[in-house]
């Protein structure tokens, strides 16, 4: 079990009502920490929400586990934070990643903050397939009297000095459930405080300890799509939230050849939902969405392929080298490829970042893949890893399709 305790702690376990977070519950009470199960009650509307059957089943597993566990009410802060967002970013003609926001506004914001202070927890456990890795070196950092761009001292790491901590997010184990994408905001001084126990087990492996632990949800099935929509399709569930509204479909020369519903129904790579006039013979993919006239922009697969693209609202967990360019490795999707990409910082400032890791010295980067690759979209995160360690990431901003087109970002677009 990953960064866990061998001395009894007092750990707080956000109880789903799902099977991943059973298990950890059930880890960590086997391990002989003082458990304590938190439901957090987030959404209730519509017919696919299955809020009453989650939080029915957390209480279960709490009961056969001899846990306390509490409900925790943050219906309004999740509509403000997490809904909100959802809507504003695909009215504006981007493809939001609720999932990133809710891990950090809610599960890493709220919880672990009420839990540490309220509960006087020592750690948050959650039933994420990521690891942490920790390591204590004899590094510790210092104040200088140089200033980053955000007015805060620099940090330096002398060589000679007493003991320092530092934790790195990893990918989970089971590669087919790894989670790590979903949390590349979370900060050092967090995960000093957070707990993964599944981490360094199979999906497979999970499901039959839930079994031989005869736990009341050893068998519920895994939940699907995002938290507050489930099993609809998304746009589905947006139909169902905003309005159509008809409107050109046009390729890379500007030419109308078709109509759609509405740029908000949908992302980029998208080759369906859409209706083109008359065959071209060749399957058409969404490449960009105009919000302001509300145009579809697509082309032809050779036409999609995205090289370079912009990452702003940077975070990195890992303290980084000096430059102005690295190398990484960069996942654009939850479970989508990692692919090999050069970094370019756009603000002429290094990477480097003073840890409590977090903030970013440089505010955008360019990304180079040494393969293009279909559907980047602007809105959805892009995360950089090392092997399998996650570094940080960003929100996807400007993306070149070819010389002619950027898709989103800023308007300071360079020809290429």
């Amino acid at each position: 079990m990953n960064n866990l305790a061998k001395t009894k702690k007092r750990v707080a376990v956000g109880l789903s009502g799902g099977v991943d977070s059973a298990v950890a519950a059930a880890l960590l009470k086997k391990a002989g920490h003082d458990v304590v199960g938190v439901h957090l009650y987030c959404y209730d509307e519509g017919p696919w929400c299955t809020a009453n059957e989650d939080r029915a089943s957390a209480v279960r597993v709490a009961q056969h586990l001899n846990i306390p566990i509490l409900i925790w009410d943050l219906r309004k802060e999740y509509k403000a934070k997490v809904m909100g967002y959802f809507f504003d970013e695909y009215k504006a003609g981007r493809t939001p990643n609720p999932d990133v926001v809710c891990n950090r506004e809610i599960k890493f914001g709220i919880f672990l903050k009420r839990a540490l202070e309220e509960l006087r927890v020592d750690y948050v456990a959650t039933g994420h397939y990521a690891r942490l890795r920790r390591e204590v070196s004899s590094s510790k950092l210092q104040v200088t009297n140089k200033k980053d761009i955000h007015g805060e001292p620099k940090t330096k790491v002398p060589p000679h000095s007493p003991l320092a901590t530092r934790y790195s997010l990893l990918s989970g184990l089971d590669k087919t459930k790894d989670q790590s994408y979903f949390l590349y905001t979370l900060t050092q001084k967090q995960l000093e405080h957070i707990l993964f126990p599944i981490g360094d087990y199979r999906k497979e492996e999970v499901r039959k300890m839930a079994i031989d632990l005869k736990l009341p949800n050893a068998k519920r099935p895994d939940s699907q799509g995002i938290c507050f929509i489930g099993p609809v399709p998304v746009s589905k569930f947006l139909r169902e939230k905003i309005p159509a509204k008809v409107g050109p479909v046009v390729d890379t020369n500007g030419q109308t050849i078709g109509e759609h519903d509405g740029v908000w129904f949908y992302t980029e790579g998208q080759r369906h939902g859409f209706s083109i006039f008359k065959s071209l013979g060749l399957p058409m993919y969404v490449i960009k969405k105009d919000a302001l006239t509300n145009t579809l922009i697509v082309g032809r697969g050779t036409e999609s392929k995205v090289r370079e693209f912009e990452v702003e609202k940077l975070h990195w967990i890992s303290q980084l080298e000096d430059s102005e360019r690295m190398q990484a490795s960069v996942r654009i999707r939850h479970l989508g490829e990692i692919m090999p990409a050069r970094l370019s910082s756009l603000d002429s400032k290094p990477f480097a970042v003073p840890l409590p890791a977090g903030i970013a010295i440089s505010d955008r980067v360019l990304v180079t893949l040494a393969e293009p690759t279909f559907g980047v979209a602007p809105g959805q995160s892009a995360v950089f890893y090392r092997s399998d360690e996650v570094l940080g990431g960003g929100t996807i901003g400007g993306v070149m399709i070819n010389q002619k087109l950027k898709v989103g970002g800023r308007d300071d677009s360079r020809s290429r």
